[in-house]
C-alpha cells in the first residue's frame, strides 16, 4: 500500500513559484525536490545531516546584506 507524502515548502517561499526546495520528513530520511519538477527525483539525506545543512544555512543567512 502506498502513501502519498505531505511535501511542504518554506513560509519564505513566495505564491508566485518555481525556485523552491520542497521538504518531507520520513520515518529515516528527509525528502528534497524541486517544486518545479514534483514528478522529477528527490534526494533522501540523513535527518542528522539535513539538521546540518540547515544549521550551516541558518549561519550564512544571518551574514547575508540584504540590499
Amino acid at each position: 500500500m502506498s502513501t502519498e507524502l505531505a511535501w511542504f515548502k518554506s513560509s519564505y517561499s513566495g505564491d508566485e513559484g518555481g525556485n523552491c526546495l520542497e521538504v518531507v520528513a520520513c520515518k529515516d530520511t528527509v525528502r528534497v525536490r524541486d517544486s518545479k519538477d514534483p514528478e522529477g527525483p528527490h534526494l533522501a539525506i540523513r535527518p542528522a545531516t539535513w539538521a546540518e545543512f540547515t544549521r550551516f544555512t541558518g549561519l550564512i543567512g544571518a551574514h547575508r546584506v540584504i540590499r
